[in-house]
């Protein structure tokens, strides 16, 4: 197990763009914005008594709602626009507002500061390139009016006058306040999409195990119940063929069709066979659970040594549990992928814990990742093999990802360390309270301690 955390997810990529913004939700914010101005203009013409000039900025703000009111009209508010769409409605915003602030002082506006607003809602909705395009336009914007706008509306004959200097650090403030604050926007709604894509991924890797699971049950169920008839057949065609034994066509026939139920009865008592270990609701033994995950690995040229402590306490049976077996399956598959010679699993417990340790003689964990495992979309690759390989691709970075969420929806604590010098390799912890190991199957739903 290396500092290349690869997945064994199907190739299915779960990480879907940036979701759309509906019509409604922009045409909401620009009546909210068309009502705040207008509140504004009433406040400070009747309420400070202030000259301003009314009928340009009221015609700014109609053609605002006109618009507004023409594309609830003409469209479906409830449809979702493109990002073209939205970005270009956005940009309008921006626009308007310029040509009030023009009117009403221009960056002496304390409302000069509306212009991250847009931006914002760009950085939470639309791709990383609108967000950019509506940033450096609201910068433009900001920009023109530091040198052309009207004077600020204020009591008195004499206007009020600020010195280039203080203008100049309201652009400077607002420029910086759209880039960082737009830049916190976007990163945390990306974190939050990223999060939830790969919990939707590890949903649909435990419905599939679940899935699996119920299918051998219902595999037994319908050997149970074929059983009966099958013996009946071959019972009843067993009489049948000691009765005719003189004519011999007839007694053919019949011998075939026992031999033939016969073999069916082989067959559903196979499926009993690998049903009855295979069920979710049996129980199993942590060297039972230990031993089916390491099987499939063994012929891969690794050697995996499996060593199970024997304490005082009794063995934990547990449930057999999709969850777990492919937690812990997905962590062995990573150790034997990039163990040099050797893969170590082992395990022990008293009437407190459960503790299965997987470690391997690989390179380990790389620093720089180590406190990061378990991320969604984390994914490395050993440069060296896949350049040799041609392999280009290193996976989603979801394996891990979904392995620790299942494990510790169980109750487990998964731990990420390296070896310690001089030996080299990854180990990964996996401890439960034994309670939650035995518990039953309902035990996945739970919230871990």
């Amino acid at each position: 197990m290396t500092d290349t955390l690869i997945t064994d997810t199907p190739d299915t990529d779960y990480r879907h763009p940036r979701q759309r913004v509906r019509l409604d939700t922009i045409l909401r914010l620009r009546w909210l914005a068309a009502l705040g101005q207008l509140s504004a203009i009433f406040i400070v013409v009747q309420g400070l008594e202030f000259d301003l000039p009314v009928v340009p900025c009221l015609a700014v703000i109609s053609v605002s709602a006109l618009l507004n009111l023409g594309l609830q009209i003409a469209f479906n508010p409830m449809q979702l626009l493109e990002p073209a769409h939205a970005g270009g409605l956005l940009a309008l915003n921006i626009i308007e507002l310029t040509v009030l602030l023009y009117l009403t002082g221009g960056l002496e506006n304390p409302f000069s500061y509306m212009f991250l607003a847009p931006v914002l809602i760009s950085a939470t909705a639309l791709p990383l390139r609108f967000t950019v395009t509506l940033g450096l336009l609201a910068v433009a914007c900001a920009t023109a009016l530091f040198f052309m706008h009207l004077p600020l509306p204020w009591e008195g004959e004499e206007p009020l006058v600020f010195p280039p200097i203080y203008l100049f650090g309201v652009w400077l403030s607002i420029a910086l306040a759209i880039g960082v604050t737009s830049l916190y926007a976007f990163q945390v709604t990306e974190e939050a999409r990223k999060l939830s894509d790969a919990l939707a991924a590890t949903e649909l890797v435990l419905a599939r195990e679940q899935h699996l699971t119920q299918l051998d049950g219902l595999a037994a169920a319908a050997a149970h119940e074929l059983g009966t008839p099958l013996a009946t057949i071959v019972l009843i065609s067993r009489e049948l063929e000691k009765a005719l034994q003189d004519n011999s066509q007839v007694t053919s026939d019949i011998k075939t069709l026992r031999e033939q139920a016969q073999r069916c009865r082989d067959i559903l008592g196979k499926i009993t066979q690998l049903s009855s270990t295979g069920s979710m609701f049996d129980r199993m033994k942590l060297s039972t659970l230990i031993e089916e995950t390491v099987a499939p690995h063994r012929d891969f040229g690794v050697d995996i040594k499996v060593r199970v402590a024997v304490t005082a306490a009794k063995e934990p049976v547990g449930t057999r549990n999709p969850a777990i077996l492919y937690g812990v399956g997905n962590i062995l598959e990573n150790a034997v992928d990039f163990a040099r010679n050797a893969v170590e699993v082992n395990a022990w417990w008293n009437n407190e814990t459960v503790e299965i340790v997987v470690s391997d003689d690989g390179p380990g964990f790389a620093p720089d990742i180590l406190k990061r495992i378990g991320e969604p979309y984390l994914s490395r690759r050993r440069s060296a093999e896949d350049a040799q390989g041609g392999n280009q691709g290193g996976g989603l970075g979801l394996g891990v990802f979904i392995a620790r969420t299942l494990l510790e929806r169980t109750g487990a604590k998964v731990s990420f360390t390296n070896r310690a010098f001089p030996d080299h390799g990854a180990v990964v912890q996996i401890a439960w309270p034994r309670r939650r190991f035995e518990a039953s199957e309902d035990s996945d739903e739970a919230e871990p301690e």
